[in-house]
């Protein structure tokens, strides 16, 4: 078969090393602050390199030791012990969530406090929603003591889903206790894992205590990692945008060489979220060009055989707008078209402060009709249809040929969400906005969604051992 596929390339293999020279200059030169004492001394210990004031310069035999030393794909299994992914050798994955603070409801979009219920409603739609491969943290609830919040959220998280799971903890002192009750709920987390943990330095160039001593606890365990960095161009990295990718690339190098000298083959994927600062306004917000970095960091990734994260695009719009589906297809893809692997952040809006239903349903449409574009077509004799083409000759219908009967119910998109109507059926229909739609369709899925058959179990033993940990 000859599939005509589209491909994307942004930088050529004489920029690829010399954004790595560049790299390697400022973590030679510079170096990286480690705030972990533990930590840093293991790194003096283990690679023979001294620090001054909490800051480590690595050489470039370390970094590319690192390198060679992470492994090149990641097998990922849902909570039944399936295998579902393989992170490094597939096509790029998507999954929701984002630690918000607001839920947007999907009757009007107003914004209300995060809630316990809301975590549950979304984990269970993005288990739903069959694009959705991994369901990230979704929210950090508010309507609970907040000393519970991340525990009560990760109890939420595993028990609404069999899906894999992204985990993000907002309190740094609970992720040990989040560790062992998921070990309590699971057993063995390691063997077959389902848990990808999620961690980010401090930009630029620090690597703090919480994130490097979680790395510490999920790689002992035998969890593959996500360590991933979070541009303000302008503010926290360089205006520009090699200046930000050079940066972040040397964050996420640190992180690396951090993981491979806590334990040599330590599965790991790097990616960053390439935001810009609007001194203006004090906002930050995706750029066409954050896309771009996003798209560099996937190409310098598969040039060093590391399994990639990137940015959803996400959290420009205010709600599932104008502005968000904007962002969301041109983030989407473009990296489906380049070496991304895993897009974990969907379903964000307003700065990222707040999670909206509608936008987690609205987007798998995008992904539907991205992944479409992105498989390309089959060009070969029976595909390109000459003796139909002949049968049929000039001023006649294809209407009832074989290749229109075999393929009329798949060889074209169409909509879960919006129907094709015509202009009469709309004003029919009494000229609903597209809007009105997708708030019908969303409300419609959150009424009647899937429960894992074990939930009530694992909710019952989780706060059983939540109530233990707080007596």
């Amino acid at each position: 078969m000859n599939n005509v596929r589209p491909h994307l390339t942004l930088m050529t293999e004489e920029q690829i090393q010399e954004a790595h020279r560049n790299t390697l200059r400022v973590l030679s030169e510079t170096g990286v602050r480690v705030d972990s004492p533990e930590i840093l001394q293991m790194l003096e210990r283990k690679l023979g390199i001294k620090s001054q004031d909490r800051i480590i310069k690595f050489p470039s035999e370390v970094v590319e030791d690192a390198i060679k030393s992470a492994p090149k794909t990641i097998d990922i299994y849902d909570r039944r012990g399936e295998h579902k992914l393989k992170l490094g050798d597939n096509r790029l994955s998507f999954g929701v969530g984002v630690t918000a603070l607001f839920y947007q409801n999907p009757i009007d979009e107003k914004l209300d406090l995060f809630k316990r219920g809301n975590f549950q409603d979304l984990v269970r739609l993005g288990s739903a929603l069959p694009l959705y491969d991994v369901i990230s943290t979704v929210g950090i609830i508010r309507d609970v003591p907040e000393e519970l919040s991340d525990l009560l959220g990760s109890l939420e998280h595993i028990a609404n889903t069999t899906k894999p799971l992204v985990l993000l903890v907002s309190d740094e002192n609970k992720f040990p206790v989040i560790m062992q009750m998921y070990e309590k709920l699971h057993g063995d987390l390691g063997t077959k894992p389902f848990i990808i943990p999620y961690f980010n330095p401090v930009s630029p160039l620090v690597m703090n205590a919480g994130t490097v001593d979680k790395m510490k606890i999920s790689i002992e365990r035998g969890l593959p990692i996500i360590f991933s960095n979070y541009s303000m161009a302008g503010a926290s990295t360089p205006l520009t945008p090699a200046g930000t990718l050079t940066l972040l690339m040397a964050e996420l190098l640190a992180g690396l060489v951090i993981s491979q000298t806590i334990k040599k083959g330590a599965p790991i994927l790097l990616g960053m979220l390439p935001v810009y600062f609007d001194m203006r306004t004090m906002l930050n917000f995706y750029d066409p060009q954050s896309v771009l970095i996003s798209v560099a960091c996937s190409e310098m990734m598969k040039h060093y055989g590391i399994p990639h994260c990137s940015t959803s695009g996400s959290g420009t719009g205010w709600g599932m707008d104008l502005i968000a589906a904007d962002t969301y297809w041109m983030n989407t893809l473009a990296l489906l078209l380049s070496s991304g692997h895993l897009a974990p952040f969907i379903g964000d809006s307003l700065g990222s402060k707040s999670i909206s239903p509608t936008t987690i349903v609205h987007v798998h449409e995008i992904i539907d009709q991205a992944l479409r574009f992105a498989n390309g077509f089959q060009l070969d004799d029976v595909n390109s249809a000459i003796e139909e083409i002949h049968k049929v000759g000039p001023g006649k219908s294809f209407l009832s040929q074989p290749s229109t009967l075999k393929n009329y119910k798949t060889g074209y998109y169409v909509s879960k969400i919006y129907p094709r109507y015509s202009m009469e059926k709309w004003q029919e229909a009494g000229e609903p906005p597209a809007r009105q739609i997708l708030r019908e369709k969303t409300q419609s899925l959150l009424a009647s969604l899937p429960i894992p058959d074990d939930h009530a179990e694992l909710i019952g033993q989780g706060e059983e051992f939540i109530k233990q940990q707080n007596r």
